[in-house]
């Protein structure tokens, strides 16, 4: 399993960036990561300083969005619907997303079931509840 630290998420994704912008190749991931990072254009400042990107701090407090969370969560649910894991998870973003018009809106629906998932699990020290995420993202779709 990949676990990369913060300093290199965040430098991940400014390089990335910095590659787009230049017109340079790009790997797969990196193309994935620019797709997203391009639709949000209220993040393209942080990603354009890789070092004032390493010291930011994005408290809670501050009530601004971490953007490098926010697109890993993209890239996150990017990779879980490609290999359909958890097992469903692909047919119910697809679900959303046709009932929404548009897989962004969909996305950041998604982000608020699967960081759930993860608080759920970090709370009760159990392993993530695949069956509950997808519930939840159903359930969303439904609306």
């Amino acid at each position: 399993m990949f676990a990369p630290s913060q300093d290199q998420v965040r430098r991940f994704f400014c390089e990335a960036w910095a590659k787009h912008e230049a017109g340079q190749v790009l790997t797969p991931l990196e193309l994935q990561a620019t797709d997203w990072a391009a639709q949000h254009p209220e993040y393209h400042a942080d990603l354009a300083d890789a070092e004032a990107a390493v010291k930011a701090v994005y408290a809670v407090e501050g009530g601004r969005t971490n953007p490098f969370l926010h697109l890993s969560m993209h890239l996150s649910i990017t990779e879980q619907v490609s290999i359909d894991q958890p097992p469903g998870i692909r047919a119910a973003v697809q679900r959303l997303a046709q009932r929404r018009a548009s897989l962004h809106d969909a996305h950041h629906e998604v982000m608020e079931a699967l960081g759930e998932m993860v608080w759920n699990s970090q709370r009760s020290g159990l392993p993530f509840d695949g069956l509950a995420y997808i519930d939840r993202v159903l359930t969303l779709a439904s609306r």
